[in-house]
């Protein structure tokens, strides 16, 4: 009797001793977290929240293992849904006016509508070609701080203050030229630490924009971008992501992102018109900085 109850529960352990495909790292609630807040925070300030997420996520030890780390870099952008809720709610009445352009029941939201997909086609086609790339040598934080630098020092050159004398375009008047010209730019951003948000902002007011548009235009058009990105990463990879990181920790981090981008979209605008983009060149050198030393220093790992 006792022989077979020890080769039952022999049977019954064996899996545990067993090798496994399954990481052996795990994303916490913690973790996931405060991928939410830096995400939320970050999506739409001209910082680059590719960047603060590939830094936060190695400063928390997670990608040792290179299944787990393929994982993250995808839960990287699949985190996104929460900052595209954000703009959904707060700018609720332009998502109307478009939804009204796209039935033509608006004229002004037909022509909204139009630059934006415009706007968006450049990065669609590069994404598309250039996704492997970017992922094997631009997620890197060496890369991501001279992105970081670089684009700080731009920063410092043209604050970006609001100049009505010489900007006083809507968004909804953009010509084709013009949309074209805010989607070329969108298509640097793919360089992790450059920003979206600022490429975006600083296209629309090369076009003529004023400050405002040019913000809220970014976070439509950012709207749009991201809703494909994330979609296209979990059609690749998103099972994988699933059971490597568990629908719980990945809920979590997509409500606190949610919460922390709708804040962040709330206080911009009104923040930027006052202040210019100035506080985030030197923000951005100075984050550059203190990454490179960091890395030297082998604190984090690039």
């Amino acid at each position: 009797m006792f022989k077979k109850i020890l080769l039952v529960l022999l049977v019954v352990s064996a899996p545990l001793f067993a090798e496994t495909d399954v990481p052996h790292e795990k994303m916490t609630p913690v973790q996931a977290v405060v991928l939410g807040l830096v995400e939320g925070v970050t999506e739409y300030l001209p910082v680059s929240s590719t960047g603060h997420l590939i830094l936060a996520s190695q400063a928390m030890g997670m990608g040792k293992d290179e299944t787990f780390r393929t994982s993250v870099n995808t839960y990287l952008i699949v985190i996104q849904i929460g900052a595209i809720f954000a703009v959904i709610t707060v700018y609720g009445d332009y998502i109307k006016k478009l939804l009204l352009g796209l039935v033509n029941k608006s004229e002004e939201g037909r022509k909204l509508l139009i630059s934006l997909v415009i706007a968006f086609i450049p990065a669609a086609v590069v994404g598309l070609l250039m996704d492997d790339l970017i992922s094997q040598y631009l997620y890197g934080l060496w890369v991501t701080s001279a992105a970081w630098f670089l684009g700080g020092l731009a920063l410092l050159k043209w604050n970006g203050q609001e100049d009505p004398e010489h900007h006083a375009l809507h968004m909804n008047d953009l010509s084709v030229k013009q949309a074209l010209l805010i989607g070329c730019m969108q298509v640097i951003a793919m360089w992790p630490g450059v920003s979206r948000s600022l490429v975006t902002i600083i296209g629309g007011r090369m076009v003529g924009l004023t400050l405002r548009h040019s913000v809220i235009f970014s976070f439509l058009l950012g709207m749009i971008t991201l809703s494909a990105a994330t979609g296209y990463k979990l059609l690749d990879s998103g099972s994988e992501m699933l059971e490597s990181l568990g629908l719980q920790t990945i809920l979590i981090g997509i409500v606190v992102a949610y919460f922390s981008a709708w804040i962040a979209v709330k206080s911009m605008v009104a923040y930027l018109k006052k202040h210019g983009l100035g506080i985030f060149g030197a923000y951005r050198i100075v984050l550059a900085v203190i990454t490179v030393l960091l890395l030297s220093a082998g604190y984090i790992e690039a």
